[in-house]
């Protein structure tokens, strides 16, 4: 707790308030535009924190991330258009909510509900990260060889519309990752001869492409070019009878929310569904579901930001990004110089505890801002729709040349962003991509390691238990639809000739 009082004192000094301040706006300003989620938000502003100390721009960095969250729910109640799958089950009670005229009591338990779940969470995130950092510092490179193919195989198997797609698209990410010269044996690697690209593709680069890019081309191809109709705001408040009917679901939902989020395969869509679920058991209205339930809103917006603190649990002790948000934060600290993973609270214990302190304010931020600033983003969501995603055309374009100042990196970008149009279009989804691209050199390093400590050995690949226990769960994860086949089969009747 001691290193968590010296993060507030960091973020406290007048200078991060004010960025922590600037996050918070920013993050939401962009959140709240349709069909832009969290991590498109993040993506899009990540170009903003160059410039800045390296405290200062992840205590930006927080703002945004919490701001972007915010924001997305926000859409979703108003115009049912989620920015991220997390946000449709919100979507599904929430804009019932608003056309039967509730829309204030909605956007106050979203808000609420995001406040208590971001905050518990975020006490969760405190009290649970050193042990996991000090079960990271035991592992040698097999084990982290493992959790990294647990990791690709997690992100490619359970999202998208099937695991062929999810493998698809972590092997382009993968190829990507290859692009520029091997620190091994020093050979140029998918170079085509141009030496820019000898460093690689830069991480931001292609988080700008494949996620603000392409996001906007795919939206501004679906929705109309005029103003969409925005349903009225009051002032968000909630009365006796719905705060009665909401902190249980908020309750519940961080609760399932933040151990997915924690885990290396961890995702807010099966918390959110799950929360959705449980609420409409538990509830005394059981009617209103489907009509605009307010429990059906406060359980699945709880455990979608009880689910974001917790993704933060391995990307910061172990390094390994399990969500689109947490891989372009990866991508951030990687802009820096710094390494995520166990020995990260030792090298930068200043700047992890002010991160982490900086989530508490950011939070708290939202909740004082937002709730009487509601009726502004609601008119904010008039803007007409060419000039909105042209703006984050040219704003994506520019935070990309900033990163080198090359030419080279705005063609890029342009491709990547069809690549991601082309892969939304056909059902890919985009995560495996983008962790391949992180993680695929990294996995690429510890498993070079493992074989020269072996000798060549592939046995080198499997270390202590860790590492075979990692294994096991891979298999259960590609052998289940195989099992679940098998035994779909024995349950049929044999057919009589």
């Amino acid at each position: 707790m001691g290193n968590l009082l010296d993060g507030f004192v960091h973020v406290m000094a007048p200078a991060n308030l004010l960025v922590a301040l600037v996050g918070v706006v920013a993050g939401t300003a962009v959140g709240v535009l349709p069909g832009i989620g969290p991590a498109m938000t993040v993506a899009l502003l990540l170009p903003l924190t160059y410039g800045l100390a390296p405290t200062q721009a992840f205590i930006l960095f927080a703002g945004i991330f919490y701001g972007g969250m915010y924001g997305g729910s926000t859409t979703s109640i108003l115009l049912n258009t989620p920015g991220e799958s997390s946000s449709v089950v919100t979507a599904i009670e929430g804009n019932k909510m608003a056309k039967a005229g509730r829309a204030a009591q909605a956007l106050a338990t979203a808000a609420l509900g995001s406040f208590v779940a971001g905050t518990l969470a975020t006490l969760a995130l405190v009290l649970v990260t050193p042990f996991v950092v000090d079960f990271a510092v035991s592992l040698g490179a097999p084990d982290y060889f493992a959790l990294m193919l647990l990791a690709f195989a997690a992100v490619a198997a359970v999202l998208g519309r099937s695991r062929i797609r999810g493998f698809a698209a972590l092997l382009v990410g993968l190829t990507i990752g290859l692009v520029g010269i091997d620190r091994v044996s020093g050979q140029e690697r998918l170079t085509l001869g141009l030496p820019q690209l000898a460093d690689g593709i830069d991480v931001v680069v292609v988080a700008v492409g494949v996620f603000a890019v392409a996001e906007a081309l795919w939206v501004a191809a679906h929705l109309r070019r005029g103003p969409v109709s925005v349903v009225p705001v009051g002032r968000p408040w909630l009365g006796r009878a719905d705060w009665a009917r909401s902190w249980k679901p908020w309750l519940r939902g961080t609760a399932l929310g933040f151990p997915f989020g924690a885990l290396p395969a961890g995702g807010a869509e099966i918390p959110t569904f799950l929360s959705y679920v449980m609420e409409k058991r538990l509830s005394r209205h059981r009617a209103e579901f489907g009509h605009g339930a307010i429990e059906g809103v406060a359980g699945p917006e709880a455990a979608n930001n009880a689910s974001a603190a917790g993704t933060l649990v391995p990307m910061l002790a172990i390094g390994l990004p399990t969500t689109a948000v947490s891989a372009v934060m990866l991508a951030a600290f990687e802009s820096y110089g710094i390494q995520p993973g166990p020995l990260l609270f030792e090298r930068e214990p200043v700047l992890v505890w002010t991160l982490i302190a900086s989530l508490f304010l950011g939070n708290l931020l939202l909740l004082v801002l937002n709730l009487p600033l509601a009726p502004v983003w609601a008119r904010l969501l008039r803007l007409p729709r060419h000039h909105l995603y042209a703006g984050i055309l040219f704003f994506a374009s520019m935070g990309a040349y900033a990163v080198n100042a090359q030419p080279l990196d705005l063609l890029l970008v342009l491709l990547l962003g069809l690549l991601g149009f082309g892969m939304r279009r056909f059902g890919f989804p985009v995560l495996p991509l983008v962790v391949g691209v992180i993680l695929g050199p990294r996995a690429e390093l510890q498993g070079r390691r493992a074989l020269q400590l072996s000798g060549g050995e592939l046995s080198g690949l499997v270390g202590g238990p860790v590492s075979w226990a990692v294994y096991l769960v891979i298999a259960a994860i590609l052998l289940w639809p195989l099992v679940r086949l098998v035994r779909r089969a024995r349950r049929q009747p044999a057919v009589r000739v």
